[in-house]
């Protein structure tokens, strides 16, 4: 019968810890040159609305906006914003509401406001919801 051997391991714990740090940094090098090479490879995915020429290029020097239109459309953003938060806010409440859950017509209105929100779907969840 032959006989089994036994494997003895000694550990060092100062090559063992230099080893880790070893492979940790070479890690963050992989990942840094990954990075490095993503973005310089494929710079259209980080804004798909602007051309691949932008990245490359200097634009062209532009006119600059008018402050009041500048602030006219970010308040407009703004407005869009609070709008559908208020409404989301509204359909979330609605949808919390036991009472609601009996209401086909509320029911309905939810569904069709998840699916294609509009004014009109809003103002009924906020009429026959509450």
């Amino acid at each position: 019968m032959p006989r089994h051997r036994e494997l003895t391991i000694t550990l060092k714990p100062l090559q063992l810890v230099l080893c880790i740090a070893l492979g940790l940094w070479l890690g963050a090098v992989a990942i840094g040159l990954s990075a490095a090479l993503a973005l310089h490879l494929w710079p259209e995915q980080l804004d798909p609305e602007l051309p691949p020429s932008a990245y490359r290029e200097p634009a062209p020097a532009a006119a600059p906006k008018q402050p009041a239109d500048a602030q006219t459309e970010m308040f407009e953003r703004y407005k869009d914003i609070l709008h559908k938060q208020e409404a989301q806010q509204a359909a979330e409440a609605a949808q919390g509401n036991p009472r609601n859950l009996n209401s086909p017509k509320c029911q309905f209105w939810l569904a069709q406001n998840r699916t294609a929100p509009t004014d009109k779907s809003q103002a009924n969840v906020l009429e026959f919801c509450y």
